[in-house]
């Protein structure tokens, strides 16, 4: 592939935050470049395989990063076209209102945005359009306004799900249909895309039915504009800084064995929040000698990825539900009857099977075994709010590689959060066992060949904030780096605060707000989608 020595944007990274900003400008006809240190998921039957997926982790990342102690870590995470969101669940949630604003928790303060709900919320109403989001308004009592419906309807339940949201309804709770990007036409299931299979949570698909970066952004950017090209196979090493250091002047990266640089008019950073943070520290140069955008210190700084579990909760009756994201509760989400602060969201991760299992290497309950678990569980996925610390870091040690350091947050909240579940699952009766039928909470640990909590960055977030004040944050309210007149950064680096649900569509909102700043400050023409106009 010829490449030019100068293009009017360059993007690093082809995920949720990136593959949007470039759908976003391809309509401008600038000249656009897309770096991806992947290459696409190759088709193959392995895609499906919950022997290959979880067990043996074949699509892995094949690098190490360390600890702040030193030790070996291994990332649970992907490089490739699509970046992360190809082997995502497809949740795609709006933060709340309330999560723009300063809020307290027992663990200590999440900060308020520089930006309002009400910034993004036309946004939201596009990521949503473009992600073909399935969902339901008017049920989730933490659900912020909306100016428009979800583009799709709601994905039914199943059997066993529709029974559970009817016990938890009956509780005085409010279960509701979990927003999700996938591309199934219920009405038409013999054309749908999508087939409602096992494997949806956590694989890529198959048959290119899940709402991801590449199908939804990258593949008809390139089909329909010429002047956008992608790079796979493009391992960017560092970014370069013109005399002065106020503008980016060279991306210099790897393909193929060879070292390549370009520049840009303007240079935009996705590698996702922990190696967005990494590449700008190993940019550092005369001008910028504690990394580039880093004149506040905060960049690497303030990781989040949320407090996550995986609780399983079996049942006498067993659970042959094939398709089991589609039920949430947030009743707790916020500060409740329940406590005074808030402990986080309850939802469903697709359904465990014995392979699964086995990578997760969960307590085996009593006169259980791993295959009769794996056929009577019902699987959740709890969350709950990770706050920003400063020490909680990205660095980069003196071999040049990654060293996540993390001390877990707000711990109360999430075990509160379990026990209200267990309380849940405790009111709940079936016909045949009545009360007894529910047989106990097990955790399962979700990272696979790996016991350190912190291999698990699917929601990473925050490393690169941005603010009004230059001092405290290292972009401001349009993701530009204060310092650098030409770099932006727009994947979930910038988040204040993690919020207590997926920031995958957070992401995409934004990006394609950001993308309309760059256009407007470019004076490029763009073509405005009917969701703007209505």
């Amino acid at each position: 592939m010829a490449l030019q020595n100068h293009y009017d944007i360059i993007i690093i990274g082809t995920g949720a935050g990136g593959a949007t900003l470039a759908s976003r400008l391809a309509a401008s006809g600038m000249k656009i470049l897309i770096l991806e240190r992947g290459d696409y998921v190759p088709r193959e039957k392995a895609n499906w395989s919950s022997l290959e997926v979880n067990l043996k982790g074949h699509y892995l990342a094949k690098e190490q990063w360390r600890t702040k102690d030193g030790e070996v870590l291994e990332p649970h995470t992907n490089y490739n076209v699509g970046g992360n969101t190809k082997f995502f669940g497809a949740a795609l949630f709006r933060l709340r209102e309330s999560d723009f604003g300063e809020i307290r928790h027992h663990g200590g303060v999440s900060p308020a945005w520089p930006i309002t709900y009400k910034d993004l919320e036309p946004y939201y109403t596009e990521a949503e359009d473009l992600f073909e989001v399935h969902g339901e308004r008017g049920v989730d009592p933490t659900e912020p306004p909306s100016t428009a419906p979800y583009p799709y309807p709601a994905i039914s339940h199943e059997e066993r799900l529709e029974h559970l949201s009817a016990d938890f309804s009956a509780q005085g709770l409010h279960p509701f249909h979990t927003p999700l990007g996938v591309r199934l036409d219920e009405q038409n299931r013999r054309t749908s895309r999508c087939i409602r299979c096992n494997t949806c949570d956590g694989y890529p698909c198959l048959i290119h039915a899940k709402s991801d970066a590449e199908m939804m952004c990258i593949e008809p950017t390139l089909r329909m504009h010429e002047n956008v090209t992608l790079l796979t196979r493009a391992k960017v090493s560092r970014l370069k800084t013109a005399p002065g250091g106020k503008a980016i002047s060279g991306v210099v990266f790897e393909h193929d064995g060879e070292q390549v640089e370009v520049s840009a008019d303007i240079v935009i950073v996705s590698c996702g929040a922990i190696n967005s943070a990494a590449l700008l520290l190993r940019s550092a140069n005369s001008d910028h000698p504690n990394g580039l955008a880093n004149r506040s210190g905060v960049v690497g700084r303030h990781y989040m990825g949320h407090t996550n579990s995986v609780v399983m909760a079996l049942s006498l009756c067993p659970n042959p539900t094939i398709f089991q994201k589609t039920l949430s509760v947030n009743d707790f989400y916020a500060a409740s009857d329940a406590w005074e602060f808030p402990m986080g969201h309850i939802s469903f991760v697709g359904k465990l099977d014995v392979d699964t299992l086995r990578a997760g290497a969960p307590a085996v309950a009593p006169g259980w075994s791993l295959e009769l678990m794996a056929q009577h569980s019902l699987d959740f996925w709890l969350t709950s709010e990770d706050l920003p610390d400063p020490e909680n870091r990205v660095t980069i040690n003196a071999a040049g590689e990654i060293v996540l350091s993390y001390t877990p947050n707000n711990q109360e909240a999430h075990k509160r959060l379990k026990k209200q579940l267990s309380k849940m699952m405790n009111s709940t009766s079936c016909v045949f066992h009545g009360s007894g039928c529910h047989q106990g909470l097990f955790d399962r640990n979700v990272f696979i060949g790996q016991q350190i909590p912190l291999a698990g960055v699917a929601h990473q977030n925050g490393t690169v904030r941005f603010g009004d004040d230059p001092l405290t944050s290292a972009l401001d309210i349009h993701c530009k780096a204060h310092d650098i007149d030409n770099l932006y950064v727009v994947d979930g680096s910038f988040f204040p605060s993690s919020g207590a649900v997926n920031p995958g569509l957070t992401i995409v909102a934004n990006a394609l707000r950001v993308g309309d700043h760059i256009q407007q400050r470019m004076q490029a023409p763009r073509k405005v989608p009917q969701a703007m106009l209505a």
